[in-house]
């Protein structure tokens, strides 16, 4: 997934933890999704300050 289908998708699962009916084993499972879309989020970023670090150097 690109960066921002992860940032829309985070914004669903924040959307989700909003509803107080939520039972709290989803909750907890909705959860642990965010966290791994943000773990994403900080790979695709660290690639690109990679690249453009590279890139930087090269010039």
């Amino acid at each position: 997934m690109t960066l921002e289908e992860n940032f829309a998708k985070i914004d669903e699962v924040i959307e989700k933890l909003s509803d107080d009916e939520l039972p709290l084993e989803e909750s907890f499972s909705v959860y642990k999704e965010g966290m791994h879309l943000l773990d994403d989020c900080r790979k695709i970023i660290d690639d690109v300050e990679k690249k453009v670090e590279e890139l930087s150097q090269g010039s």
